[in-house]
């Protein structure tokens, strides 16, 4: 259709030229695609042996962080030691598309960057060479880890979908699953961020758990919500637990002052 009023004005001189010429329509299917259950099973036994094999384990280990976090492709690939925080569970990325992000880091995504931890932690946590060298291999070594595999046709972007595809599926709010992709905007006033940081935290462990018990084989026969009552009662119970021994040591503190 549009293709069409341009032609048309072409043809009466109102324009020289039809500005959307060349331009790709965007295709729904890789805006869309998200990865199955049984699909991440898939993965997890591809990533399990291309990092047994020497040539492709950096990527795989790349690929394995990239499911677990949701992260964009440089979000991991250029990712410093300096900004994986163990202390806060969390990525505190100095740039980003939207600048400086904290990203909350699961337990599973943690265990999976940290895999490989050097004794003095310094540069590029997936270096492809020295510590500061950006490992520029990693698009084809994607293409050797998927090609000719029933997972051929999937990019970062689906991971990153997938990521956000199954939080939502597990129950989160689009602002949580937000938060945890460091979309722009998806964040809470200063006054409040204790508390959403402990929220996200956990949103973070379960997804990633998750998705690497998926790509470890488990099969789920899933509640509606993975937030049940048991579940949140117990959440609640750790939270007051710890805020009541803050307060202890707190006071405390005063006494001995």
């Amino acid at each position: 259709m549009l293709g069409g009023i341009f032609t048309y004005a072409i043809e009466q001189g109102i324009v020289d030229a039809n500005p959307a010429r060349g331009i790709r329509k965007p295709k729904d299917k890789v805006r869309t695609r998200r990865l199955s259950e049984e699909e991440y099973g898939i993965l997890g036994r591809l990533l399990s042996e291309h990092e047994a094999d020497e040539s492709t384990a950096l990527a795989a280990r790349i690929i394995r962080a990239l499911a677990l976090t949701g992260c964009r492709r440089n979000e991991i690939v250029e990712l410093k030691w300096s900004e994986v925080d163990d202390d806060r569970s969390c990525l505190a990325l100095e740039d980003s598309k939207e600048g400086a992000s904290i990203r909350p880091a699961g337990l599973r995504a943690l265990d999976a960057i940290n895999r490989a931890k050097p004794t003095k932690p310094v540069g590029l946590v997936f270096a492809g060479g020295s510590d500061t060298t950006v490992y520029h291999a990693f698009p084809k070594k994607w293409k050797a880890i998927f090609d000719s595999t029933e997972l051929a046709d999937i990019t970062p972007h689906v991971l990153r979908h997938s990521f956000a595809s199954l939080a939502n599926d597990l129950g989160f709010t689009e602002a949580t699953v937000g938060a945890m992709l460091g979309h722009a905007g998806a964040s809470v006033t200063s006054r409040y961020v204790h508390v959403v940081d402990t929220a996200l935290v956990l949103a973070a462990d379960t997804v990633s758990g998750f998705i690497n018990a998926l790509m470890s084989g488990v099969v789920f026969k899933r509640a509606p919500t993975a937030l049940d009552r048991k579940a949140r009662e117990a959440a609640i119970s750790r939270l007051l637990a710890r805020a009541a021994n803050e307060d202890g040591q707190e006071d405390s503190a005063l006494l001995a002052a």
